[in-house]
């Protein structure tokens, strides 16, 4: 009976033994396509609780929890990617808006609307708005899916990874009886 109460005992201690995990803020891990486009909040690995960390503007203070994990790493990469991208799209806006409007007040008897610098800073200002379309559509997703890369790898190292054929085969042949045959060849 002893021997049975020390199998579950360590059966209990492995159940306790769950990887720690990153979790997002409630409202963050919801976010979808085209969603807000500011800072994430996270409880870093082992922490439970209401104390969420903000992940910065580029995510880099979530990096050093995902330093063992490279496919987390790349997909934070794609984050910092999209929001280097949305910081140079508003500049363009911005400039843009500043060059039009200042040929607009600029000191002449009648505002002009339609000089060439003004139709080139349009072209810019409203090639800005299309590309934020483009932009902003898979940002959040980025950041999201690094977590989940690195809660994945996680769990992976918890629990023994599957064993799964490297190709299989299945064929027909004519068997010793002059009857066909049905086999199945699995490669590891």
């Amino acid at each position: 009976m002893p021997v049975i109460a020390a199998v579950f005992a360590s059966f209990s201690a492995f159940a306790q033994q769950v990887p720690a995990t990153i979790r997002l803020l409630p409202e963050d891990a919801q976010r979808a396509f085209n969603g807000h486009q500011h800072n994430f909040y996270f409880l870093p690995p082992g922490q439970t609780g209401e104390n969420y960390q903000n992940a910065g503007f580029f995510g880099q203070k979530l990096r050093p929890y995902l330093a063992g994990n490279p496919e987390a790493l790349s997909r934070l990469d794609d984050y910092r990617r999209q929001k280097t991208f949305f910081l140079i799209d508003r500049l363009v806006a911005v400039g843009s808006m500043g060059v039009f409007a200042g040929y607009v007040f600029e000191k002449t008897k009648f505002p002009q609307y339609t000089s060439t610098p003004q139709l080139v800073a349009a072209g810019f200002f409203g090639f800005s708005v299309l590309s934020t379309l483009f932009i902003n559509r898979n940002t959040n997703s980025h950041f999201q899916s690094a977590v989940a890369a690195y809660n994945a790898g996680k769990a992976q190292g918890a629990t023994p990874r599957r064993l799964r054929p490297a190709d299989f085969g299945l064929g027909l042949n004519a068997g010793p009886g002059g009857g066909p045959t049905l086999a199945l060849g699995l490669r590891w």
